[in-house]
């Protein structure tokens, strides 16, 4: 038997095993579900954000009701379950808003990301369709390279595609295509 003293060494395989992996959106298509599914965790460690990620996974995530109080400052603010500090408390202690040790890996790089993102939507959406590609074309160079692309650099490209639209009022054959002057 596995259960007994000493024996570590397993004969069979495990009776029942899976055929398919869990699917936690399978027979429920709830607006909580959905809800959960897309939560990004921020703000945790690399080992709590692997916690509560397999939480949401596997349906064990239970959502907060009400606000929760935290433990630094003790004010009602803590919005995300299974967190013990708010963000403000965190981000100035610099700590894991779930186990509150000290960590420099602590997960909120995707932030920047989203607002990287958003913020190149928002701009990709007002640009006519040429420059959209251009400015597409030139991001997805850099990556290729290997470079992040931040901000800064959209800004850059920006200015660049903006000296381009004041030539091509003066004259119509501005090349585009190469924004690496």
């Amino acid at each position: 038997m596995s259960c007994s003293r000493g024996n570590n060494a397993r004969t069979r395989p495990q009776k029942h095993q899976n055929k398919t992996a869990f699917k936690n959106n399978l027979h429920d298509t709830s607006k909580k579900t959905k809800f959960l599914n897309s939560l990004e965790v921020t703000g945790v460690c690399e080992r709590c954000k692997e916690i509560i990620e397999w939480k949401i996974k596997y349906k064990k995530y239970k959502p907060l009701t009400a606000p929760a109080k935290c433990v630094a400052c003790e004010q009602r603010n803590i919005k995300h379950a299974y967190h013990v500090m708010c963000i403000n408390c965190a981000t100035e202690k610099k700590v894991c808003t779930k186990c509150c040790k000290s960590s420099e890996a602590i997960v909120d790089k995707k932030t920047e990301i989203v607002d990287n993102e958003t913020k190149l939507q928002s701009i990709i959406k007002n640009l006519p369709e040429r420059k959209k590609r251009t400015l597409l074309r030139h991001i997805k160079k850099k990556e290729n390279e290997g470079n992040e692309v931040t901000t800064s650099d959209i800004d850059t490209m920006l200015v660049e595609i903006g000296k381009l639209e004041l030539d091509n009022d003066s004259s119509e054959d501005v090349n585009f295509f190469d924004l690496d002057d």
